[in-house]
């Protein structure tokens, strides 16, 4: 499908929906996990939470930017009981994430916006460091 810059503009709010989700769910999952062997990853949880909040500040100016309106609607995300469970659907949440901006980067190199295509580039790369976390956090238990 080619893509039009109101096209683009779509997705990127979606893509920020998820970053407001991403951010509120690191934080309800840092508080909500216990137990002295998820000490590491609760910290690192609330810096990702963090991460996920400069992603959503970043795809909101580059929105307004292209002449868009950056949503403030959040994507809906179920809440899970157990810390296996948490770090399972954080997990899942980064690869989500890592596919779809991987499609935002060919976008916006197909419209030639590259410094939005720079952007998603650098969000991308902190995505799959998160993605690596929560996978050593969830071997290790």
């Amino acid at each position: 499908m080619k893509i039009t810059k109101k096209k683009l503009i779509e997705e990127l709010n979606k893509d920020l929906e998820w970053e407001y989700a991403a951010a509120v769910q690191y934080v309800q999952h840092a508080a909500a996990i216990s137990g002295p062997q998820y000490d590491s990853i609760q910290k690192e949880l609330i810096i990702h939470s963090q991460e996920e909040m400069q992603h959503a500040v970043m795809l909101s100016e580059q929105i307004d930017f292209l002449g868009g309106v950056p949503t403030i609607d959040v994507e809906k995300r179920a809440i899970s009981s157990t810390p296996r469970e948490m770090l399972k659907q954080d997990l899942w949440g980064e690869d989500n994430a890592i596919t779809r901006y991987k499609e935002r980067i060919a976008q916006a190199e197909a419209l030639q916006e590259y410094g939005l295509r720079r952007i998603l580039e650098d969000i991308l790369i902190q995505e799959e460091e998160h993605k690596r976390d929560i996978a050593n956090a969830l071997d290790s238990k």
